[in-house]
């Protein structure tokens, strides 16, 4: 990371300035020839009186609109970005403006009218870096540069594209190869007034740019809102502490049933509706994967008579005790187990959870989803206070998942660096080898991680499969995000 010193900016149409900081382009048209080198803010003029210059309209939309951003506000612009000039490149041929409309957001036309005004169209390739925040500042009335009203310090450590990337468009550009992928970008253009207002469509736009190598960021996570329930089940559960003896807060119990329902449910248990606790009744009856019979307990403490309120229901639920001595037998509540409790939870085969634990759980599923294998679950609940197991078992499952993150990071890092599209095991075993790596694999175990992520229900690598494990070929696809 260096430090830049940047005292004037350089004006550039505002649909431009857009395009670069998005990353759809990685240059500008200059009035003349640049030295590599050179780095200027960019300004983002009002385009109004330039119509050589306006945006290139894909066929979706009218000509009104793409990109025409609000970098210009009344009297003030606001200044998001910097650029370093990589190299500047000069053209004068119809066949190569051609070329050069399908790489960036400008018409073959307004090109030709550049051309017939100038002998040659010098082309600034920019590697364009984000300011910390943007600069706000009056607007300047003419000349191609503009003085800022005071210094600035930045560095190159926000770049828009990463080093490789950027190298990658580059060599396209300056050989004016077509676009590898024209209908994903006009899909783009179509998703960049949707994405303002539409998760989805925003979660897509990212996944796209990032594909058509606009983009080095991660993808964007998916927004869950019919989820947010998933953060109160600790707090329901809390507020069960304070029901008293004339249930003057019964509400809060019940509405603490209903959430750990719901969280059993989520987790992938098929929960019997026939029994919904109450005065009498069995909280908890799932029947698959495996049978589950549990109460939920209110109070700061949970005494005893629990365990014997769940064996006789459970018995009365399940028709014989042998098949209850079978089931999977859980108490969940807020409170401190008696001594009492804790002996006849040991003895009766009786997990006892907190719903802090259960929401932790509950999390799980919700960020990896079905990262929460129940019968792998089923031997950490231990008889008496099991919370400390089930712990060690999320523990477990996000170490698992940050391997496979890892790898993936590993296969990603390997197209950039060698190019290759595709790579066999062996190069990748030594790669993770010495990428000091969250947990060491063997080369087999190494393959069967690459064929689990490659499985169509997956989707994060392709494999082209060979006649051995040596021949397998793998080749990336997209992220596993790991949550912060």
């Amino acid at each position: 990371m260096s430090l830049v010193n940047i005292d004037r900016a350089i004006r550039l149409p505002a649909p431009d300035v857009e395009a670069l900081i998005q990353g759809r382009m990685i240059a500008a048209i200059v009035w003349r020839s640049f030295d590599a080198g050179e780095k200027y803010a960019l300004y983002p003029a009002d385009n109004s009186n330039m119509p050589l210059m306006k945006p290139k309209q894909m066929s979706l939309f009218p000509e009104s609109g793409q990109l025409e951003l609000p970098l210009v506000v009344s009297d003030q612009v606001s200044i998001k970005a910097w650029g370093r000039c990589e190299l500047c490149q000069m053209l004068n041929d119809s066949e190569s403006l051609e070329a050069l409309s399908r790489l960036t957001i400008w018409t073959t036309e307004a090109l030709q009218q550049i051309l017939q005004q100038r002998p040659f169209i010098y082309l600034a390739y920019l590697r364009v870096y984000l300011l910390p925040q943007p600069l706000e500042m009056p607007v300047h009335p003419s000349g191609n540069f503009v003085p800022l009203p005071k210094s600035l310090n930045v560095t190159d450590s926000t770049p828009v594209l990463s080093e490789s990337i950027f190298a990658k468009r580059r060599q396209k550009l300056e050989k004016l190869e077509p676009p590898e992928h024209p209908e994903l970008e006009e899909l783009q253009s179509a998703l960049v007034h949707l994405s303002t207002t539409n998760p989805k469509a925003k979660q897509l736009d990212a996944e796209i740019k990032i594909f058509l190598g606009w983009s080095s960021d991660k993808p964007v996570k998916p927004i869950k809102r019919d989820l947010a329930w998933i953060k109160t089940i600790a707090a329901l559960g809390n507020r069960t502490k304070e029901l008293d003896k004339d249930k003057s807060n019964y509400q809060a119990g019940t509405d603490f049933e209903i959430v750990v329902r719901d969280s059993l449910e989520f987790l992938g248990f098929t929960i019997d509706y026939a029994h919904k606790g109450g005065a009498g009744g069995l909280d908890l009856l799932c029947s698959k994967p495996y049978p589950l019979v549990g109460e939920c307990k209110a109070g700061k403490k949970i005494p005893n008579d629990t365990a014997v309120q769940l064996l006789n229901l459970g018995t009365l639920r399940l028709k014989d005790k042998e098949t209850l001595a079978k089931a999977t037998k859980l108490i969940i509540g807020p409170g401190v187990p008696t001594p009492q409790l804790m002996d006849a939870a040991k003895v009766h085969g009786m997990a006892i959870m907190n719903p802090e634990t259960l929401e932790k759980l509950v999390k799980l599923q919700s960020k990896y989803p079905n990262s929460v294998d129940l019968f792998k679950l089923k031997k950490y609940l231990k008889p008496g206070q099991s919370d400390d197991e089930v712990a060690k078992y999320i523990e477990q499952v996000e170490q698992e998942i940050k391997v496979r993150s890892h790898v993936l990071s590993i296969l990603k890092k390997y197209h950039e660096n060698s190019g290759s599209e595709r790579a066999s095991v062996d190069a990748l075993s030594g790669a993770y080898s010495m990428s000091n790596p969250p947990k060491k694999l063997s080369r087999e175990e190494l393959h069967q991680i690459l064929i689990e992520l490659s499985s169509p229900l997956t989707g994060f690598l392709g494999r082209i499969k060979g006649e051995d494990l040596g021949r397998d070929r793998f080749y990336f696809l997209r992220d596993l995000l790991l949550d912060d």
